[in-house]
Formats: C-alpha cells, sequence, structure tokens
C-alpha cells in the first residue's frame, strides 16, 4: 500500500469542505503501473461521489488497476447508485480505503460486496487521518445531532469582553480571516440573543472569493428579545433561525415578517432547552455548528455536553475584571482533577 496515494486521495477530499453536507468528504485516485492515471473527489450531496468520478474518468484503463479513497464505497441506493456496483463493473481489482463508513447502512457492507466479488480490499492506509477530515460527518450519522464547535476570541487573562461590555475586536485581522473560513466550512452559526442586543452581529461569511457558502445563522432566544431590526436580519448571508419557547404571539409574527424561521422548543429552567435543539437541528441535516456566543450559552452547550470541539483565539492583552466577562460562567470544578481536558491539542501562532 503506498501512503502517497492515500494522502493524494486525501487533499482531494478536502477540497470540498463545507460543500459537502450531509454528506462526508471523500477522494479517490485511480492507480496502475505506479501512477495515478485519474482522481476525482465528492464536490456537492446530490452530484456523483469520488469513487464514480476517477473511473469514470480513467475510462478503460481502469480495468485491472486499484483504486484508493479515503472512506469505505458505499453500496446502498442513496441520491446515486453504490458506489461498489461502478467498482466491480470498471474491472478495478483493488480497493484500498482509509477508514469505515459509519453509516449503518454501509459500515462493512460496503467492503463484504467488494470482496465477493473477487477484488482484493485492504483497510487502514491512514485512518486516523481520514476519521479526523470526517469528524463532523461521523458524529452527525451516528448522533443525528451536529458536532459543535465553541469558537471565541479573548485576553491571555481569559476574558472574552471588557468592563463595560464591549468585545469588536479583540482578535486580529488574520483571526477574523480564519474565522470567516469556518463559518463557510460549517452549515450553521449559533449565538445566544444577548450576542445579538450587546453586538449586533450579520454572522455572515465575509471572504474576498465569489460564492461563499453562507452558514445557516441561530439565535437562542428563549424570550424572543431580538429586535426586528437587528443587522442579522437585514444583511447578506444564510437563513436566520430563531429558536424559542415562546413560538407564538406578536413578537415571533414581527421576527416572522422580516425573514426568520422561528422555532418552537421545550424549556429547561426556563431557557431553551438546547439538547432538543441539537435534536431539531439534526433533523433539519445540520451537520457542523460553529458556536459564536456569548458565555451564557457557551456554559449551557458546556454542562449539556453537546459540544465536540474548543477553537479560542487568544490576543495579547491582559483584561481583568469581572467573572462575568470570562469564557465559561458558573460555579466551575471544585478541583483540578476534575476540570475538562482537551484532547489532539494544537497552538498555531497568527502573527501580523
Amino acid at each position: 500500500m503506498k501512503s502517497e496515494f492515500m494522502l493524494r486521495a486525501l487533499q482531494l477530499a478536502e477540497m470540498a469542505k463545507g460543500r459537502t453536507s450531509p454528506n462526508p468528504m471523500v477522494g479517490a485516485v485511480v492507480v496502475k503501473g505506479g501512477k495515478i492515471i485519474a482522481e476525482g473527489f465528492h464536490g456537492k450531496a446530490g452530484g456523483d461521489h469520488a469513487e464514480v468520478i476517477a473511473i469514470k474518468k480513467a475510462k478503460d484503463a481502469a480495468k485491472g488497476a486499484a483504486l484508493y479513497v479515503t472512506l469505505e464505497p458505499c453500496c446502498h441506493h442513496g441520491k446515486t447508485p453504490p458506489c461498489t456496483d461502478a467498482i466491480i463493473a470498471a474491472g478495478i481489482k483493488k480497493v484500498v480505503f482509509a477508514t469505515q463508513d459509519p453509516n449503518p447502512l454501509v459500515s462493512g457492507k460496503g467492503e463484504a460486496q467488494l470482496k465477493k466479488a473477487g477484488i482484493t480490499v485492504l483497510r487502514g492506509l491512514l485512518q486516523k487521518e481520514a476519521q479526523k477530515l470526517n469528524e463532523q460527518f461521523n458524529k452527525f450519522i451516528t448522533k443525528k445531532i451536529p458536532f459543535v464547535t465553541l469558537k471565541a476570541a479573548l485576553s491571555l487573562d481569559g476574558k472574552i469582553a471588557a468592563v463595560d461590555g464591549s468585545s469588536k475586536w479583540i482578535s486580529s485581522d488574520l483571526s477574523r480571516q480564519r474565522v470567516h473560513e469556518m463559518r463557510e466550512a460549517s452549515d450553521a452559526v449559533i449565538v445566544g440573543v444577548g450576542t445579538i442586543l450587546k453586538d449586533d452581529p450579520r454572522l455572515n461569511v465575509r471572504l474576498s472569493n465569489k460564492g461563499s457558502k453562507h452558514p445557516v445563522r441561530i439565535i437562542v432566544d428563549s424570550q424572543l428579545k431580538t429586535p426586528p431590526s437587528a443587522h442579522i436580519l437585514h444583511s447578506q448571508g444564510g437563513k436566520v433561525w430563531i429558536a424559542t419557547i415562546n413560538p407564538d404571539g406578536g413578537k415571533a409574527k414581527a421576527l416572522e415578517n422580516e425573514g426568520a424561521n422561528i422555532i418552537g422548543l421545550p424549556e429547561k429552567n426556563g431557557a431553551v432547552n438546547l439538547k432538543e435543539l441539537m435534536k431539531e437541528l439534526g433533523k433539519r441535516e445540520i451537520v457542523s455548528a460553529l458556536l459564536e456566543g456569548g458565555s451564557t450559552l457557551f456554559t449551557s452547550m458546556l454542562n449539556d455536553g453537546l459540544i465536540d470541539k474548543v477553537a479560542l483565539f487568544y490576543a495579547p492583552i491582559i483584561v481583568g475584571g469581572p467573572s462575568r466577562y470570562s469564557l465559561i460562567q458558573g460555579e466551575g470544578v471544585k478541583s483540578i482533577d476534575k476540570a475538562m481536558r482537551l484532547e489532539d491539542f494544537s497552538v498555531t501562532i497568527m502573527a501580523e
């Protein structure tokens, strides 16, 4: 097995980052005579899968070749026919895939079908990298709720705002650029109504490239305090959904008149039940969500075990001030050994 071929397949898969939801990112290369003769990646849901694209490009040369693909080939009819059928029909002799598909409709079944057809199948090459690539899809397809990334900009002493509540602009131009890239790669951006009232953000994608994909913008607003004049309702971007425990009445109607989609949900301690919100988002095929504020919502999501990843942008400043402007509120852990520990930790310095 040649890792260079799988590396190329992984590179191809990532070219469609943020574009394939609710499907995974997948890349594939056809190899013959020790060289890549064709390649492809899944560009969007409903389009040809990576394996099919690569095989079509290879044409008759696919017969007797090896196929390297980042995910176990599918074997069921969805929006497109099974990839296993195309692989068998093309005369591929060997399939190397990085990781098993967690989708119960596929998991292990695609591999078994290929082996039954007499094709040599090998799996596990660069498995960790492939699983990391589709960490969002992997959670969604097994748990039916979104993969949530908490994003925050804060000072070195852990404050997300100054004493007057101001938070613009803690981070740098480079980090804000990165945040827009994260938004584009996400299906949704989520904030609490406090962020809307304090900062009046647009929460859209503002990148120089044309054709940017805007996420759905979700406001958690138990009592419908979002003003109909809020920027988020009058700026270019994705749809606006407002999650509330009061979906009826004049406030809801006024917001709907401005284009908002009101989502009525059960309450928990007088606020939106966040676990029920995640279930509802899963039903709406929101695979990935970027949680952008504020500390009250951060704390509630963390306490409910709904955060999968944390992206913190630290600025070289010290703010001080009351604890209510800290990233996470609440009572905190009673001892250090009870603290939540991050895994797969990395640091990037964004110098300007």
